[in-house]
């Protein structure tokens, strides 16, 4: 990892955390397009195969947001992804889960105002 690289990571660490709630889903959603997932509905399949249905399902209704835990989405996910997700948001695999696992329910949540994503906009 370069000095660019390091800059920038910390940059992006400090844009996140200054990032309004509202502006993270929209994030998820252009880390997501640059993996192999592609957008969020391809994440929430992954969680539903990792094991996670449960979860998605309460974010997807219209009932309270079940909370997932970082290694329940490192479980999910599996390493190489989680990896991959933690490049593309610039900051170290644990802060990436962490990430994830506080916003991803409301991102899904939000995304899914009928019970079923609505595609990306």
């Amino acid at each position: 990892m370069g000095i660019f690289d390091s800059v920038l990571g910390g940059t992006l660490k400090s844009v996140l955390g200054q990032v309004e709630a509202a502006a993270v889903p929209a994030l998820i959603s252009g880390v997501l397009a640059k993996t192999n997932l592609g957008d969020l509905q391809g994440l929430v399949a992954q969680l539903q195969q990792g094991g996670l249905n449960a979860q998605v399902q309460s974010w997807l209704g219209s009932g309270a947001n079940l909370a997932v835990s970082p290694d329940q989405l490192r479980a999910a996910l599996g390493s190489d992804q989680v990896k991959q997700l933690a490049a593309h948001f610039g900051v170290p695999v644990d802060e990436a889960l962490q990430l994830l696992a506080q916003h991803l329910p409301t991102a899904v949540d939000q995304a899914s105002p009928n019970g079923t994503l609505q595609p990306a906009a």
